[in-house]
């Protein structure tokens, strides 16, 4: 028997331009969504989660995944109210699984969420992507900034190139870099002015990657039983961009990491959201030989396609271009998926801003309706192409 990607979109609630119903004629069945409203570390209610739940159901959908229940920073450095929130996070998994939501994506990066310093970079087709451009996060850190050592975190050369930058940018494009950087992307919580950004990052002093990896065990320690004893499949999302950022430490970025979480947490209730986009802007990694070293514990799957450059600069690119080799990983996917008898969840991630989206106001950059439905459409045909020539 085969079995296909389950296919699903970002839904950011009733305020989401892209409506249930726009979601539903792309092809999708299944919705991603989050109650973002509630502040971070607060119990959802089953009640909420209900509502929601409703909503989508009314349109025709199911709400397969959640994405995200954010981890409140005091769990990242355990500090303040850590275990108050921990006992808070406990209760949300109970009450989404009470309410049929059993798939949660999470991450455990420091302060950012995602991170880039361009939302609608200018593609030859007149398209619109997201951009990450190492020079300009390299200049915000150095000279607007002024994070303390943070010179020690860089190259000459990379130091040199953002202070040509730095010179040379007009002042809308520094105030462009700055407000990427700290007003937060879709699906980001929090948003900082330069003075909170710099007293939340003075909060990470004495937390590199061995803490922070150890910070990140205790806490699926502690989550997991409750997990298990409500059948929730927990799933991580890897750092983006997958390297250090303004000197916090990054514990899901590799291979390695991956290993190292299930070698330090063999639930099979913990595991990951298998990201194409993250994972490929690292060039050592091998994302189809990932998928079928961890394809017991992939969960939820992202799929974007990242160009990047040996400079660290990387920018969206169509589904099945630029450096992830998207067709072999899906078929990889679909191995895992015949091996273990289930559809995985996958969402069309990061979609370029094009056509008639393009005299739209971005409202949620990387989620407007049609670079979305072009990409899962190409997801789907690269599937359908797999299973037509038989070869899972």
């Amino acid at each position: 028997m085969i079995y296909k990607m389950e296919q699903t979109m970002r839904w950011y609630g009733p305020k989401d331009p892209v409506s249930l119903a726009d979601i539903r004629q792309a092809g999708a069945t299944g919705i991603v969504s989050a109650l973002h409203h509630i502040p971070n570390g607060d119990v959802w209610s089953r009640e909420e989660i209900k509502l929601r739940k409703d909503i989508i159901e009314a349109a025709g959908l199911s709400w397969s995944v959640v994405e995200s229940v954010p981890v409140h920073e005091n769990i990242k450095t355990r500090t303040g109210k850590y275990q108050e929130y921990i006992e808070n996070y406990k209760q949300t998994i109970a009450n989404l699984a009470a309410e049929g939501v059993r798939i949660i994506c999470y991450n455990f990066m420091p302060i950012l969420d995602w991170t880039r310093t361009e939302l609608a970079w200018n593609l030859p087709n007149g398209a619109k992507a997201l951009r990450f451009e190492k020079k300009e996060v390299i200049a915000f850190d150095l000279f607007i900034l002024k994070r303390p050592g943070a010179e020690r975190a860089y190259s000459q050369k990379e130091i040199q190139r953002a202070k040509e930058f730095f010179d040379n940018a007009s002042q809308e494009d520094l105030k462009r870099v700055q407000d990427n950087i700290l007003k937060g992307l879709p699906g980001s919580e929090e948003g900082y002015t330069l003075e909170e950004f710099q007293k939340a990052l003075d909060t990470y002093k004495g937390i590199g990657h061995k803490e922070l990896a150890d910070h990140l065990r205790k806490f699926l320690d502690e989550i997991l039983p409750v997990a298990e004893q409500n059948r929730v499949k927990m799933c991580i999302h890897p750092d983006d961009p997958p390297f250090d950022i303004f000197g916090l430490p990054r514990v899901v970025s590799t291979a390695e990491d991956m290993q190292r979480m299930i070698s330090d947490n063999g639930s099979p209730n913990n595991g990951f959201t298998f990201c194409t986009g993250s994972y490929g802007v690292r060039e050592d990694n091998d994302l189809p030989a990932m998928v079928e070293k961890f394809g017991d514990y992939i969960h939820f799957i992202h799929l974007r396609a990242t160009t990047r450059d040996a400079e660290g600069n990387f920018f969206e690119d169509n589904h099945l271009e630029g450096d992830v080799p998207m067709e072999a990983v899906i078929h990889e996917i679909l191995k895992v998926q015949k091996r273990r008898g289930i559809s995985i969840p996958m969402r069309p991630d990061h979609g370029h801003q094009m056509l008639d989206d393009i005299s739209k106001p971005i409202v949620n950059p990387g989620y407007t309706a049609i670079g979305r439905l072009k990409g899962l459409a190409e997801i789907r045909g690269v599937e359908a192409g797999l299973i037509y020539a038989g070869v899972v």
